[in-house]
């Protein structure tokens, strides 16, 4: 189908990446978002091979990678700091045909908006309800606007308004757990080597960090909490420092160099699989899809896979816009509904749900070998669009 309007509700990555990969198959596009302000959620981002393939498709390959760290190696050391496991991602890199990417989310954001206009986001326009019929689909702003298009992109986030109108009946998110601290720091070797994904693990707890462009870190915590907990930005520093007492002497020195006012604190939440992500003329994308823990870093790269997948449904298509969002839905549950299940259950293990499970899993590292891990980083990276 050609000469498409398109109406996208959201502007973070999956709708800035929606929006630049249907303008660039010739459809009229209009991205709205309820902020004010464009600010990404949390600090950084992995961007494993099949999201950095989303973005050469785009065009945007060099961007990428120079706002991207070079990660050759990943290690899981023990909070003593005892060595587990050790891999060497380039075999990784050569098999799937392309290196990953961690890169700062506000870099990312910009070299998105850069790509599709910065003044052409709308701001401030909070999406309340939809009308449709036969032939188009209509937004309604809380500001009274309304846009009507061919068809509705609702990539608001796992707090998904539109995801309730799709569905029939409001989906809570739900939580898994565990809070996560993240954050940016400046690159040291009393830290990490700069080309190594470094993870500690230990008392059900994880601390990483890995390599972003402008010689960083990304950094991430996690632990396990009640649901609730409310800490001030001033004091985060602190809290890590207490939770995390007596880790190795890289965690320490991570944890005096970071900076408190700018370390998020995220209660980590998810979405149980989905009935439906499409209702007619509108279609979900990205976290109000398929919202999941980030304990396979594949948040992001699933919404860059649905901007290249809804894109190729609807541009090779004449049977009209409703055909091809249903075939992007077959398309779509089958692999984020399963991946979502895989986080959680990494995420369970990782924080401790089941002790004993926990236990095993550390003693299951040391004997852990490179050759499977590849395997399984690869199939989820070659389940992607882009062999």
């Amino acid at each position: 189908m050609y000469n498409l309007k398109v109406a996208i509700v959201g502007a973070g990555i999956g709708g800035l990446t929606a929006g630049i990969a249907l303008r660039r198959m010739g459809y009229a596009v209009e991205i709205y978002d309820k902020a004010s302000e464009l600010r990404p959620a949390g600090a950084g981002i992995s961007l494993w091979s099949n999201g950095v393939k989303v973005m050469n498709w785009l065009g945007l390959g060099d961007a990428i990678a120079s706002i991207g760290g070079r990660m050759d190696r990943m290690e899981y050391r023990s909070h003593t700091n005892e060595l587990l496991s050790h891999i060497d991602l380039n075999p990784l890199i050569d098999r799937v045909g392309q290196r990953p990417y961690p890169v700062s989310r506000t870099d990312l954001q910009r070299i998105l908006l850069n790509a599709f206009g910065e003044e052409n986001v709308q701001l401030k326009s909070k999406c309340i309800a939809v009308e449709q019929d036969a032939e188009s689909v209509t937004a309604i702003f809380e500001d009274g606007h309304r846009t009507t298009a061919d068809l509705l992109i609702a990539a608001d986030g796992i707090h998904s308004i539109l995801r309730t109108y799709v569905n029939g009946a409001e989906v809570e998110p739900r939580y898994a757990d565990y809070v996560n601290w993240n954050g940016l720091v400046e690159a040291s070797p009393d830290i990490s080597p700069k080309d190594v994904w470094g993870i500690y693990v230990g008392e059900g707890k994880r601390a990483s960090m890995m390599p972003i462009g402008g010689d960083r870190f990304y950094f991430f915590f996690g632990a396990p909490m009640p649901k609730g907990t409310v800490v001030e930005p001033c004091d985060r520093q602190a809290e890590l420092a207490q939770i995390f007492a007596g880790w190795a002497s890289p965690i320490q020195n991570l944890i005096k160099r970071l900076n408190p006012l700018e370390t998020n604190r995220l209660e980590i939440s998810d979405l149980d699989p989905l009935k439906q992500i499409v209702r007619d003329r509108v279609v979900l994308l990205g976290d109000s899809a398929h919202a999941s823990t980030p304990t396979l870093g594949q948040g992001g790269c699933q919404a860059m896979e649905d901007a290249e997948i809804l894109c190729r449904y609807l541009i090779t298509t004449n049977l009209g816009v409703a055909d091809a969002l249903k075939r992007y839905e077959s398309d779509r549950k089958e692999r984020t509904h399963s991946l979502v299940l895989k986080a959680r259950k990494r995420a369970d293990m990782i924080y401790g749900k089941d002790p004993q499970v926990t236990q095993l899993w550390y003693e299951s590292l040391k004997e852990e070998d490179e050759k499977d891990v590849i395997d399984a980083l690869a199939k989820v990276i070659l389940a992607g669009p882009f062999r």
